[in-house]
């Protein structure tokens, strides 16, 4: 499946490096569970989002998978896309960037026509064919709605998909230049949470996550000083406080960092999907290890 993570030490901005494919053995395989596209998205000083993304067939590109991309911000987003909708482009691969935001998601929603109808005129926000696009521009819409809230916007955005449309995961990462949201939803995918205090459990040590499954590493030495709350698909490290989300939770990690966090989707989906209700490609993507 696609592997999100989040990182927030907001205010404190520092540097950090991201391996978004650290499994170089299995670029070799030509494999169907060889990922479809990687991205990093973090900000700049002045708060203006930057997107490094690719699509890419880790076989045919083993140079950009392996490359490690050094980055500072406050906040960031990385993604390891398994496609289940969309074609193999830029323009489908994570996160995405609307009205200053950044935008990750592990899942898939059916019923495209009747969300694009949703969206009405915002449908323009969405240049590409991925259901996660269409997911945020929905959010998108939501938050202008409500004065630029983004917690309410992801809530009121999630309730509607899970009451109208046929759902498999909503699992989601957003992050602006200072706060950060995940929402797990309902309980297909698995979303952890690790409050980190600087230096780690032990103090003065730096951040060093390993992912075993989603290819994925971060480092960064300024974290022995400061603390972060990290979001991850998966536990990434030995840390006994990796603490799993309620399926339902919003999470908000606000500068601090500070995070609140509750169940704002208590019900499960009006019309849950399983596996075998999926096309092959998207069931693959929800699979792939």
């Amino acid at each position: 499946m696609c592997r999100l993570f989040g990182l927030s030490s907001a205010p404190q901005r520092g540097p950090a490096t991201f391996w978004l494919l650290d499994a170089p053995d299995s670029l070799s395989r030509q494999s169907r569970k060889d990922p479809d596209g990687t991205g990093l998205g973090h900000f700049a000083a002045d708060g203006t989002p930057r997107v490094d993304k690719a699509p890419i067939a880790a076989y045919r590109d083993r140079a950009f998978a392996e490359e490690a991309r050094q980055v500072r911000s406050a906040t960031f987003v990385a993604h390891v896309r398994y496609a289940s909708t969309g074609s193999l482009d830029t323009r489908n691969t994570h996160p995405f960037a609307q009205d200053g935001r950044l935008f990750a998601h592990n899942g898939v929603i059916e019923g495209l026509d009747a969300l694009d109808a949703r969206l009405g005129e915002d449908r323009s926000l969405v240049k590409g064919d991925t259901d996660s696009e269409r997911f945020f521009a929905l959010i998108t819409r939501e938050t202008r709605e409500r004065g630029g809230d983004v917690g309410a916007g992801v809530e009121h955005a999630a309730r509607w998909i899970a009451r109208n449309l046929p759902v498999y995961a909503l699992n989601l990462v957003l992050v602006t230049s200072t706060d950060l949201w995940a929402l797990r939803y309902p309980d297909t995918h698995e979303l952890y949470v690790l409050e980190r205090p600087a230096g780690g459990p032990h103090g003065g040590r730096h951040l060093d996550h390993s992912g075993s499954r989603g290819r994925m590493r971060v480092h960064s030495a300024h974290l022995a000083g400061h603390p972060a709350v990290v979001i991850a698909s998966e536990r990434m490290d030995d840390n006994p406080h990796w603490r799993l989300m309620e399926p339902g939770e919003l999470l908000h990690v606000a500068p601090g960092p500070h995070t609140t966090r509750r169940v704002v989707l208590p019900e499960a989906p009006a019309y849950r999907l399983s596996l075998t209700d999926l096309n092959p490609d998207a069931a693959a993507s929800q699979k792939a290890a």
